[in-house]
């Protein structure tokens, strides 16, 4: 007798419809799993097995040969145990197969048939709603987060004899309370606890309206770091479907088990961590700390300590949003639209151009510089110089706070949402040269300083375009649609205020 089961494999972040095939035969006791699953896959028979005996089911003592179709797609993980299971159930005649038409499976089973947590289940509610599929089976403890998606009905159970109660219809469990995304904001740090830096706070400033990559270079101990941990209390918070991507990229990395994800991300790595653990990779290929970091921020602290490989993989994902991971012959992408900060010292001490304490020859000094290259420095829209605060700044009130800033934010982010409609950037941070030319207008005066600044060999073709990219969120923080000259200006000190030669090097 043949049984089909409905479920889903996660490829990259994205979910691929499986049908798990069932066929049981007269014949010596066998239980074969095909279609090219990894090992999780294929130790499944006996975690099945056991199940279906302690669940007060018979297994059949016959030839049992599953069958995870397309045969094309490699499967990875132990979410496929509950398909099987219920499939060889319904194929040996415990159920009605036909109840299993309309409904898919996901979830991994315990040897006492217990159905426990398995990663990705947000993104296989997407992929049941996407291919029509009314009615998803889950274990319980994730039944809240495949709630999430609209227009599916979600079954939350405990174990196989439970999920087959809920597909016949004997015992159907109440449906989960979807979970809402938070309206407050956890506690984060807040600039009010800065002293002075007033051009690294406007640089982050226009950085979090746009949407910009932000670098900040100055002495140890001058608040680089302070400054980079405060930058998630500014940014606007986040819509339902930037969300629910975040949530599906921590979910399918096995980062995320509650709700919806309300605050954008902050990832930091050590400057130790290889390029795959950077932007993804591994066996099976996983997420990155860039893809970790999609609509919020990845800092990188001792940006000129990290490896060479690391931070020159970034150049792709910082251009495109995306990464592509490619694996015997299989391509895997991930989203990386994400807003890169970055902190790091002048020279080894840290003290270049203070004459009485830099300790660095030229030739260091060079080195060190060297460790940066050309094109990722390009790819930096605001490049800061960060000084130690006077003491009368010490002892001064604070520029600013936090929620000051993030409402002006917000008002330059529903600007360029107006602006942007229809297109599929949603900051400026995004614009590419089709949406410059067609979205973005600059006067005479811009023009005019845009022109000599290229002229000059200040800029390369891509640094134009962020210049103009960055002009314009600064016209956007001021209420003008157009950008002016002075704009521009801004725009242009700061990007070129740490060396000219970095900025050109590209």
């Amino acid at each position: 007798m043949l049984a089909r089961v409905t479920t889903f494999a996660i490829d990259g972040v994205e979910p691929r419809r499986i049908f798990v095939e069932v066929d049981i035969r007269p014949g010596l006791p066998a239980f074969t799993i095909v279609g090219l699953g990894d090992t999780a896959v294929r130790e499944s028979r006996e975690r099945v097995r056991a199940a279906i005996q302690n669940s007060d089911y018979e297994f059949p003592q016959r030839r049992i040969t599953a069958n995870l179709a397309p045969a094309s797609l490699r499967k990875v993980g132990p979410g496929f145990d509950a398909a099987l299971a219920l499939g060889v159930l319904a194929a040996s005649g415990q159920f009605d197969s036909e109840r299993l038409a309309d409904v898919a499976v996901y979830g991994e089973l315990s040897l006492g048939g217990e159905l426990r947590w398995a990663a990705g289940t947000l993104a296989v509610a997407e992929g049941a709603r996407r291919h029509r599929v009314p009615t998803l089976v889950v274990p319980a403890s994730q039944a809240r987060e495949a709630s999430l998606i609209e227009g599916i009905r979600v079954l939350g159970v405990s174990g196989l004899k439970a999920a087959v109660d809920a597909i016949t219809g004997r015992e159907i469990p109440p449906m989960p309370i979807p979970a809402a995304q938070g309206a407050l904001r956890a506690p984060e740090p807040d600039l009010v606890d800065v002293r002075g830096q007033a051009i690294a706070i406007q640089a982050m400033e226009i950085a979090a309206a746009g949407g910009h990559n932000l670098l900040l270079e100055g002495p140890p101990g001058t608040g680089k770091t302070m400054l980079a941990r405060r930058m998630p209390s500014i940014l606007p918070p986040m819509g339902r479907a930037e969300a629910i991507e975040v949530t599906r990229v921590h979910s399918v990395a096995g980062l995320h088990r509650g709700g919806l994800i309300s605050n954008r991300p902050f990832r930091a790595p050590h400057h130790t961590i290889s390029a795959a653990g950077l932007v993804g990779g591994g066996n099976p290929p996983r997420p990155g700390e860039a893809s970790l970091a999609h609509r919020g921020i990845l800092f990188l602290d001792e940006l000129s300590e990290f490896q060479r490989p690391a931070i020159e993989a970034l150049r792709q994902p910082l251009e495109d949003g995306r990464v592509t991971i490619v694996r015997g012959q299989r391509a895997l992408v991930f989203p990386t639209r994400f807003m890169l900060v970055a902190a790091t010292n002048p020279c080894p001490c840290g003290y270049a151009g203070i004459a009485d304490r830099c300790t660095c020859s030229e030739i260091d000094i060079k080195r060190y510089e060297r460790r940066l290259s050309g094109p990722l420095l390009d790819r930096m829209d605001l490049l800061v110089n960060v000084i130690r605060p006077s003491e009368q700044e010490m002892r001064s009130a604070p520029i600013t706070d936090s929620a000051t800033v993030r409402d002006r934010i917000a008002e330059a982010r529903e600007r360029q949402r107006q602006r942007l409609q229809g297109t599929a950037a949603s900051s400026n941070g995004e614009l590419d040269a089709g949406l410059i030319n067609s979205r973005v207008r600059l006067d005479d005066d811009a023009q005019a300083h845009l022109g000599s600044a290229y002229l000059a060999g200040q800029l390369s073709a891509r640094g134009r375009h962020r210049i103009i990219r960055v002009a314009q969120t600064i016209a956007d923080l001021g209420g003008r649609d157009c950008v002016s000259g002075p704009d521009l200006y801004k725009a242009l000190t700061l990007r070129l205020q740490i060396g000219g030669a970095q900025s050109m090097a590209a």
